[in-house]
Order: C-alpha cells, then sequence, then structure tokens
C-alpha cells in the first residue's frame, strides 16, 4: 500500500510542478558527497521532494493508520495540502537537511526505525558530529527540517530545546569555521546607487531593466526574490510577479506621485502576496521614473513575461534573473572600489536610510515585510552599517538619545531579549 501511496504522490507532485510548457525537472545523478545507502524507503528524487517521498517504518505506520480510517484519495490529499505550507526552496533546504541525517545515521549503522521519531540523544549525537563544519544557522537549518519530516509523517519531535541541545548549539556556534562565516558587507547606499546609474548604458533596454530592479529594491525596501526569477527555467504566475503591470496607473497622493503593484507570493505572507509601494522622489534613482522608463522601454514583452525582462536585438525578449542582475551590479561595484554586496544589500541600505531619517522601527519593519524580531535580528547582524549610524549621529547627542530610546522601546513593545539590541 505504501508503494501505491507514494506512487501517487509521486505522479501528483510531479504534475505541481511541470512547467506550462512541458519540462520536468529531473533530479541529477548524486554527488559523490551526497551519497547514501541504497534503501526503498529512499527513492532518487529531486532534493525537494525528498520531505514527502522519503519514508521509515514509522512512516508506514502512520499512513496504514490514516487508511484504515480514510479513503486513499483522502490520505494523498492530506499529504499534499501539507506539503503546499513550505515554499519549493525551503523543500529543498529540508531535503538537504534529511540527507545529512540519513547519511550520518548510514555511517553510524543506526537501523530505519530509530530514524523516525530520532531520539533526543541521536539528534544531539547529529549536531555534534558535525560541529566544526557547520555554522549554527546552518544547524538551525537541519533542525528545522528534520522537524517538519517528522510533523509531516505523525512522528514524535524529541528535538525541542533541551540542555545538552541549548550547549550543543553555543558550541557549534564557537567552532564554527571561518569559511563558514560570511563577511561583513556594506549596504547599498545612495552612493552606490547612483554609481550604478553611471556604469549603467540608460538607452540599452537590458540595462533599463537592471536599473529599475536596482531602483526599485532600494528604494521600496524590496528582496530581490520578490522582483526577480532565481534562473530563466523556473519562471511561475503564482510565484513570480509578470509583465502585466504594464497597466500601471500613477496617483497623486498629498502632492506626491506614487503607484502600487502587487506581488503574488512573498516567503512571509505566502499566496496572499503583498503590495509594493512607489513613490517618487528628487534623487536620480527615483524608482518611479525607472520601472516607468523600463516599462516604456520594453513594451514588446508580453504579459505573461516575468516583470523585468529585455527586449533582445534579434526581436525576442530575456528575463533578468537575480544571479544575472547581481553580476552586472557588482562588476561596477567591484571597479569603483566596492566589494561584492549581496542581494540583501539593497533592503538592508534602505532600511539605514530610513533609520537615519528618523523613521520609527515598526514602520521600517513594516516597509521591508520582516516579522519584527527577525528583523532586529538580522539588522544587528550587519555590523558595518553601525560606522554609518554613528558617522551621521556623532555631532547631535540628542539624536543619539533619540536613537537609543527608539531601539529600547521597540525592544519592549516587541519582547525582544536584552541582547537583541546589544550592537546598538
Amino acid at each position: 500500500m505504501d508503494d501505491l501511496l507514494r506512487l501517487s504522490l509521486y505522479n501528483t507532485h510531479k504534475q505541481a510542478i511541470t512547467h506550462p510548457d512541458g519540462r520536468v525537472r529531473i533530479p541529477c545523478p548524486p554527488c559523490k558527497n551526497t551519497i547514501i545507502t541504497p534503501s526503498p524507503h529512499r527513492p532518487h528524487v529531486l532534493a525537494s521532494e525528498c520531505i514527502l517521498l522519503w519514508t521509515t517504518p514509522h512512516r508506514l505506520n502512520f499512513q496504514n493508520e490514516l487508511l484504515q480510517l480514510l479513503p486513499n484519495s483522502l490520505v494523498l490529499k492530506i499529504f499534499l495540502v501539507m506539503i503546499q505550507s513550505l515554499d519549493e526552496d525551503t523543500c529543498s533546504n529540508y531535503g538537504a537537511s534529511l540527507l545529512h541525517f540519513m547519511q550520518f545515521c548510514d555511517s553510524h549503522n543506526f537501523p530505519e526505525s530509530e530514524c523516525m521519531p530520532a531520539s533526543a540523544s541521536l539528534l544531539a549525537a547529529f549536531l555534534a558530529n558535525a560541529a566544526g563544519t557547520i555554522s549554527n544557522s546552518t544547524a538551525n537549518s537541519w533542525m528545522a527540517g528534520l522537524h517538519y519530516w517528522h510533523a509531516v509523517n505523525g512522528a514524535t519531535w524529541f528535538g525541542t530545546e533541551s540542555d545538552v541541545l541549548h550547549h550543543i548549539r553555543r558550541g557549534i556556534t564557537k567552532l564554527t569555521p571561518p569559511s563558514s562565516k560570511r563577511a561583513c558587507c556594506p549596504p547599498v547606499t545612495l552612493d552606490t546607487l547612483g554609481q550604478l546609474a553611471q556604469g549603467l548604458d540608460l538607452t540599452n533596454s537590458f540595462n533599463i531593466a537592471i536599473f529599475a530592479v536596482a531602483c526599485v529594491a532600494f528604494w521600496s525596501c524590496c528582496h530581490l526574490g520578490e522582483l526577480l526569477i532565481p534562473s530563466p527555467n523556473v519562471f511561475d504566475l503564482i510565484k513570480h510577479i509578470s509583465h502585466s503591470i504594464l497597466l500601471i496607473s500613477v496617483h497623486n497622493s498629498h502632492n506626491v506621485c506614487c503607484t502600487t503593484f502587487h506581488i503574488p507570493w512573498t516567503k512571509t505572507t505566502g499566496m496572499e502576496g503583498a503590495d509594493i509601494s512607489i513613490t517618487e522622489c528628487s534623487h536620480s534613482t527615483c524608482p518611479l521614473a525607472a520601472i516607468i522608463l523600463h516599462l516604456k522601454s520594453n513594451l514588446n514583452i508580453p504579459a505573461h513575461a516575468p516583470l523585468f525582462s529585455s527586449e533582445t536585438a534579434n526581436g525576442s525578449w530575456s528575463p533578468l534573473t537575480k544571479p544575472w542582475f547581481l553580476s552586472c551590479c557588482n562588476d561596477i561595484w567591484v571597479v569603483a572600489g566596492h566589494p561584492t554586496m549581496p542581494g540583501h544589500a539593497f533592503c538592508i541600505g534602505r532600511a539605514t536610510e530610513l533609520f537615519l531619517e528618523g523613521v520609527h522601527p515598526d514602520i521600517v519593519a513594516m516597509q521591508g515585510r520582516w516579522k519584527s524580531r527577525a528583523f532586529l535580528e538580522y539588522w544587528c547582524q550587519i555590523e558595518s552599517i553601525l560606522p554609518l549610524f554613528i558617522s551621521t549621529a556623532i555631532n547631535s547627542p540628542l539624536a543619539i538619545s533619540h536613537l537609543e530610546s527608539t531601539m529600547l522601546n521597540f525592544q519592549c513593545s516587541h519582547s525582544l531579549p536584552n541582547t537583541a539590541l546589544s550592537h546598538i
């Protein structure tokens, strides 16, 4: 019965990820360091499918219990709906977590029956074994993936923070190798945004698309994943914004020209999406002017194409991807003497500007569509931003006092720990 159910899950899930033009993603042969012991419980599937399609003896018992109570079609529906709670990228990350865990269990000859539910001791040993090779964030991702795998299979989770796991996590943090630590990078600023504009040929439709993304990402505090597709073959109208916003309307609000367009999906809201507000400003990188220029310069892009696509010399069009966009930006910035900057440098840069303008943290978090605590923790990790605070406020004790008071009130209103603002 498990084979029949898994086959149904596999076929149904394949239909869900098949592209409109009929292409289906096929799992690649495993790399040397991703090979695990062959098992009927672990078919060779995409990483994003492991959470759904890799089983254990406990999973079989759980499914059999469901099948005794419900028809096969409803059991299938239960699993498919549960997996929809995750984005495909998250499924892939969780699948990688599962791969590492099963490799560990195989290497130490743990039987399949002990892998789920995994005991607290097994989970502690799994993390401790990786100490010195992974960061604390990787450890958190692994545990989140295993937790979800247990939940979707009706298994008890014994990975709730205990004294042992707490100290193992602290040990992993101290033992994190330098190669796993990201170097601090400065945020995108108005100066670097201006340098980007100077380095682009704004008579070229491709360069105009890059400029529009940069301006909207910065001024509207957007994550690049909300504006761009990760690769040319993964555009999804349900998740990604399309060129159909060609009929964008600009209105005047309190003597300021602005517009709003809807993105269909975000990591925090899922399919509810979010509204992106674009406001006119006097700076040379005005986002409203940039996106209007992009839409006028790329008139022949079909409505079903990604928003930031550009016309090509042969009369066709090409979608701008996130890696391509960042590569073009960094080519200009590195020549200008800046370090290579990642995608989150745009929204963190705009958050910096808003803070320096005295905007309340709650408004900044809302603008960037951050959850309050995640936003503040992310902010505090970007230590290279702090000199910008200091250089702006150093001659104004009143400004420093106001900033400290604002941050403390923000901490209290969201019940954040005392260490959350220790960098400020």
